[in-house]
């Protein structure tokens, strides 16, 4: 039975989630995984999606041709992305009782360096056990955090597989994650009037008021129904005590795996408090950004096909599932690659509280060992 190398897989967790990986600063990571790909004997490279967004660093593409008299397997993409929420890097990993932790002071990163260094091992396993194997892909993206841009961004020219797997998923390995939402995004400005809130308050329409006003006749939010969900996340305006405030401005989100339901309830709160805004004497501008949509993906499609395989092969039992959040997976369907995200067994991520079972890290090595294995026909 393969078994992964437990001290070398740490250690290189370890040593990861060390580097600083900000969205948009991801560099000090991409190079140290580009050197670890080459000796993996990878042809690696960066596309211009840093230079879309701003940042010190595009994605990492990186590219193994199948083994000699290999003919007929699927060629696999599998995904990961290097950026982490704050705070993070400069990450000090505790151990205990068989879980890993952070000090408390960052992230632990396993969102998402448990991916990153699931695909790293699972090929090291694969290539020093000799198995014959077809094209692989790798992409690790920048700025997956805070919208999925660096799949938004990537260089669709450099996609050439058959399969994609996003290792990117809280479940333990065997979770196939084969749904997910698309999500829109709105803002909405309340525009009053400025006065002087104690000479003469009379004269200043007081955005705030109205913005309260407005949100009280929402009357759906949060959970809508099993796939669709709602949410106002922020909310800002007002400048002194003494000033009657002239601009609120109201942000949140809308998701669901139903394009028309997105579509409704995203149209049912903007509309309602931009129309509650003007009835209580502001005005309002609305603003909606379309992020990502939804994907679903078969059952019986050969990117779930094999990666229950890879379950079998190594012992666990598949987990077929949707989620209610958006992940690289969501613009590689949408870029035509069927793919799916698989779990990795990461918890109380975005949190200082972050952890992960080590048992978990090792077996998403596994399951892309099995999945790569599994895709030579």
């Amino acid at each position: 039975m393969t078994q992964v190398n437990k001290e070398r897989m740490l250690a290189e967790f370890k040593e990861i989630v060390a580097l600083p990986c900000h969205s948009l600063q991801e560099r000090p990571v991409f190079e140290l995984l580009k050197g670890k790909l080459e000796a993996l004997g990878f042809t690696v490279e960066e596309d211009d999606a840093g230079e879309k967004l701003g940042g010190n660093c595009g994605n990492l593409w990186a590219f193994l041709p199948a083994s000699a008299g290999v003919e007929g397997a699927v060629r696999v993409l599998l995904s990961a992305h290097m950026d982490g929420v704050e705070p993070c890097g400069g990450t000090t990993v505790i151990q205990k009782d068989g879980v890993l932790y952070s000090d408390g002071t960052t992230i632990l990163g396993g969102d998402d360096k448990s991916g990153v260094e699931g695909i790293l091992e699972g090929i090291r396993l694969l290539l020093e056990e000799g198995a014959p194997h077809g094209d692989i892909q790798i992409l690790f993206t920048v700025c997956e955090e805070g919208g999925v841009n660096g799949s938004r961004c990537l260089d669709r020219s450099k996609l050439r597989s058959d399969v994609g797997y996003a290792l990117d998923g809280e479940g333990a390995p065997g979770e196939i994650v084969v749904g997910a939402p698309g999500q829109k995004k709105y803002k909405i400005d309340i525009i009053g009037r400025t006065a002087h809130g104690g000479l003469e308050p009379e004269k200043g329409i007081n955005s705030i008021m109205i913005a309260a006003k407005a949100l009280a006749d929402v009357k759906r939010y949060g959970r809508i129904d099993e796939e669709t969900t709602c949410n106002i996340g922020i909310i800002g305006g007002g400048k002194a005590t003494n000033i009657v405030p002239d601009l609120v401005t109201i942000e949140g989100d809308a998701r669901s795996r139903n394009k028309e339901k997105l579509e409704a309830i995203c149209k049912e709160i903007v509309e309602t408090i931009a129309t509650s805004a003007e009835k209580y004497g502001a005005k309002a501008e609305v603003f909606v950004d379309n992020k990502y949509d939804s994907f679903a993906v078969a059952e019986d499609s050969d990117v779930v096909t094999l990666a229950k395989a890879a379950c079998a092969t190594h012992g666990f039992t598949p987990d077929i599932t949707v989620t209610g959040g958006g992940s690289d997976a969501n613009f590689l369907n949408a870029y035509g690659l069927p793919s799916v995200i698989l779990g990795t067994g990461m918890a109380n991520v975005h949190t200082v509280d972050e952890y992960i079972k080590e048992e978990d890290l090792y077996n998403s090595a596994l399951m892309v060992h099995g999945i790569l294995k599994a895709a030579v026909k």
